[in-house]
């Protein structure tokens, strides 16, 4: 039988001819009273009331509910009645504002589109503070707080363990509850957390550098004595550490409850696109992040006082705190709009309506037990609610492939940019630059892609599966690029004598002949490149007596190098600070597979997602979405690091000496740092192509027949309301 067009757009139902909806023009004071009868095939009368049947069956009542028709008129031209006000189900308020302060103009926000621009910011704010600033700014609140290495990894681990720490708790009575005020909370003390963060810069004295004479020619390398004691400034670790447990607990909400609260309340062959909006917003976050914290950080942290240092001296720190001021005031802001919207959105509930479930199907059909409205508002039901969840294969194989996804991204967003400035002998800020244009078109342009095409081949919770499936094994070909590498710059006493022979087994020797007289010290690793094409360890090293300016590029000019051989002519060379620059002719292939991992990594990452969201039941989205945050950083996101950065150091070449204990890496091996980066990838690859595998074969769709509503979204809205009674057809575009 052919369906009539749908007059009302998105706003309302088509249905078969067989049905007859009455929906009569309101009248003041009649929100949510009985407005028709639905007269079905089989004789029977259903009254229809706002979103609620008396014969107990589903149906698309909530297209003629009297606040709907009020928003359908307004959408056709017809304006709203002052005082008219959106009502749910249960008789709950759906305007968006605080309390009983509902202005008109604030309704225009009180869309699906507003809800992602505000969820967007407040994802784009914690990108940019959890993943940008704080990675940018951590070696400078070392120098400045004095700082050892593993104490500003227990400042970065406090966002981890207090998310999952806080994660069930918020996801279980969260999703059952009213989801925009626990966002809004959650963006607020994220807020707090950035403004204590920055909190010390107020608390302390000024900051003094200790020296501004220049160090490191021959016979001027000086060093700090190591038994100097240890400053009281370190004990602000527990401020910051503290900031960034309440940014993990802020930040909760945002990836669970935030993206069922956008599934909700968007048409169900929209939802992947909007989510994809949202986790692309949080992506270019971490960019913007290295880009305006490095800007902060070439500004002196004493703003307006002069100093005769540059942003180069390794006694320098820069203005690390302006971004966390800005972006704290930024997340204070966004907050407000947040807590004022309703529950759900108007309208919402004929989206619910045309869903069809996917859940996976249980033997013992113990899943049946999710759909009652009542299971999950009490703490007793969470026992019950975790074991269901585990008795789902497809939804722990989904989480298990995501840890290894995260495992991955972790890794490659940590040593990202120290594999590209070892590679392609760059120095940290360009690495950390290049890495940033590469990761933002690959990794936003794949979470972006993948959201559209699971909207655009409408695809369901299998086909879902398996383009994850696709896009990890292609990733899983290409990282096999990592075969190849670009050969190390010659260094002297590091990779080859200075009388440019092979070192004897391997052993570094800093001192030769040509710098014996200089008393050269290994506490500041200050690279230079002489004009006979090697590197040395420091200008004293080198063996240069004087130092000047270059006026082309602002880089300083050794003078009188006695290590380095003057190109045709006798007599000492000179040198340029910094590392030589690589010519490598394999940077363009590798640079191109590398953008080819990482937009495969990343485009499957909203599709497995969807998938997640689909597979379990409609009452256990937000949970299901917690349980696999605290899966994927337990074993992915807080391991991974760990797991990449030990497989890294065991191509190290050159350790940096602190007083005796062995500090970072200065120098990596190329060919070693490839080989072990390809063991990672291939490893957590396979593993996340199996556990794909499997949970496609494992997943087990609900029948045809199954009645909508009862749990998760389909990509076309049709299904039988339930038996004898007729379908819904496909939803229009908008």
């Amino acid at each position: 039988m052919a369906m009539p067009q749908n007059s009302t757009r998105e706003n309302g139902f088509c249905f078969a001819p067989s049905l007859d909806f009455s929906c009569p023009s309101p009248r003041p004071g009649e929100a949510g009273r009985t407005l028709g009868t639905v007269s079905g095939r089989d004789g029977h009368n259903i009254s229809l009331s706002n979103g609620i049947t008396s014969s107990g069956a589903t149906s698309p009542s909530d297209s003629c509910a009297e606040p709907l028709c009020s928003d359908t008129l307004a959408e056709e031209g017809t304006p709203l009645e002052e005082g008219i006000k959106y009502v749910s189900a249960d008789g709950e308020e759906l305007a968006c504002g605080w309390g009983g302060f509902t202005p008109g103009c604030l309704q225009l926000c009180n869309t699906s589109k507003g809800v992602l621009f505000f969820l967007c910011v407040a994802s784009f704010l914690q990108g940019m503070t959890v993943n940008g600033f704080i990675n940018t700014v951590i070696t400078s609140i070392e120098r400045r707080f004095d700082l050892r290495s593993y104490q500003s990894g227990l400042i970065a681990s406090s966002y981890d363990i207090a998310a999952c720490v806080c994660l069930t708790f918020v996801s279980y009575f969260g999703g059952n509850g009213h989801k925009p005020r626990w966002l809004g909370w959650g963006v607020l003390l994220m807020g707090l957390g950035s403004l204590l963060f920055a909190l010390p810069h107020f608390t302390t004295g000024r900051y003094e550098a200790r020296s501004a004479a220049e160090l490191g020619v021959c016979g001027g390398n000086q060093s700090l004595p190591c038994s100097q004691a240890a400053s009281s400034l370190s004990s602000y670790r527990f401020v910051f550490m503290l900031g960034q447990f309440l940014h993990g607990m802020g930040a909760t909400p945002l990836y669970t409850l935030g993206v069922t609260y956008l599934d909700e309340n968007v048409k169900t062959s929209y939802s992947p696109v909007y989510i994809a909006v949202f986790y692309t917003a949080a992506i270019l976050g971490p960019a913007a992040g290295y880009l305006v914290g490095g800007m902060f950080l070439n500004i002196y942290t004493e703003i307006g006082r002069e100093i005769d240092i540059a942003p180069e001296n390794t006694l320098w720190v820069g203005a690390w705190w302006i971004g966390f001021l800005g972006a704290g005031a930024a997340s204070l802001l966004i907050s407000i709009p947040i807590l004022g919207y309703p529950q759900r959105l108007p309208g919402s509930q004929r989206y619910i309506v045309m869903r069809v479930s996917e859940a996976h199907q249980l033997k013992d059909g113990s899943h049946k037990k999710a759909s009652d409205p009542d299971f999950g508002k009490t703490v007793k039901d969470l026992p019950r609610s975790v074991l269901l969840l585990l008795k789902n294969p497809t939804f722990i194989f989904l989480c298990l492939a995501g840890a290894t996804e995260a495992t991955l991204i972790a890794g490659m967003s940590t040593f990202g940019p120290k594999f590209l400035e070892s590679q392609f002998s760059l120095s940290a800020s360009e690495a950390a630059t290049f890495f940033g244009y590469l990761v933002v078109p690959a990794g936003g342009g794949g979470t972006f892609l993948g959201g559209f095409l699971v909207n655009k081949f409408k695809l369901r919770c299998s086909g879902i599966i398996k383009l994850c499936l696709l896009c990890t094994v292609s990733s899983l070909l290409a990282i096999f690029i990592f075969f190849i590498h670009c050969p190390n710059m010659p260094m002297a006493g590091v990779t080859q004598m200075y009388n440019g022979s092979a070192l004897p087994g391997g052993h570094l020797n800093l001192t030769a002949a040509c710098n014996a007289h200089c008393g050269c010290l290994q506490d500041t690793y200050s690279p230079v490149c002489g004009t006979d094409g090697i590197m040395y360890y420091s200008p004293c090293h080198a063996g240069c007596k004087k130092v000047s300016e270059n006026l082309r590029n602002g880089k300083k000019v050794y003078h009188e190098c006695s290590c380095v051989d003057k190109a045709l002519l006798p007599g000492p060379g000179d040198a340029e600070a910094g590392k030589c620059t690589s010519s490598c002719a394999k940077r363009p292939l590798l640079l191109c597979f590398m953008f080819m991992v990482i937009l495969f990594t990343f485009l499957s990452s909203i599709p497995a997602l969807t998938a997640t969201l689909r597979c379990v039941s409609d009452r256990q989205r937000s949970f299901a979405l917690g349980i696999q945050w605290i899966v994927v950083r337990t074993l992915g996101g807080i391991p991974g690091p760990i797991a990449f950065g030990s497989m890294i150091d065991k191509s190290c070449l050159l350790w940096q000496d602190q007083c005796g204990e062995q500090g970072s890496c200065y120098v990596y091996q190329n060919s070693a740092m490839s080989r072990y980066t390809l063991v990672a990838g291939l490893v957590y690859k396979v593993l996340g192509t199996t556990f794909f595998i499997v949970a496609c074969l494992l997943y087990k769709p609900p029948p045809a027949e199954s009645a909508p509503g009862s749990s998760d979204a389909s990509e076309n809205g049709t299904s039988d309301l339930q038996e004898h009674k007729p379908s819904l057809p496909a939803e229009e575009d908008i």
